[in-house]
């Protein structure tokens, strides 16, 4: 006899989306970017920014931005390493 999807018993019982260690490790990150990215896009007067010689004229959302950008990117390679360090201990 067929088996249909009802007989099987080698399935994996079904875990909702949100319940997922994945999902919930990425919803603070989800959350507070578009905190951020609200709070960035909001703030749209032109300041002057200086970066030790030069002097800047630019929009506060892009300069915001690119610190967002740049935290992240601090972040991402700080995760990447912690990871790896732990990866390679020799005991384990």
């Amino acid at each position: 006899m067929a088996r249909t999807s009802t007989d099987r018993t080698d399935q994996k019982p079904h875990t909702p989306f949100l319940s997922r260690p994945g999902v919930r490790r990425l919803m603070p990150f989800v959350l507070i970017t578009a905190i951020a990215l609200v709070f960035i896009f909001q703030n749209r007067a032109s300041t002057e920014i200086r970066l030790l010689i030069p002097e800047v004229t630019m929009p506060l959302w892009g300069a915001l931005l690119i610190a967002w950008a740049l935290g992240i990117l601090a972040c991402a390679f700080t995760v990447r390493r912690r990871r790896d360090r732990h990866s390679r201990r020799p005991g384990v």
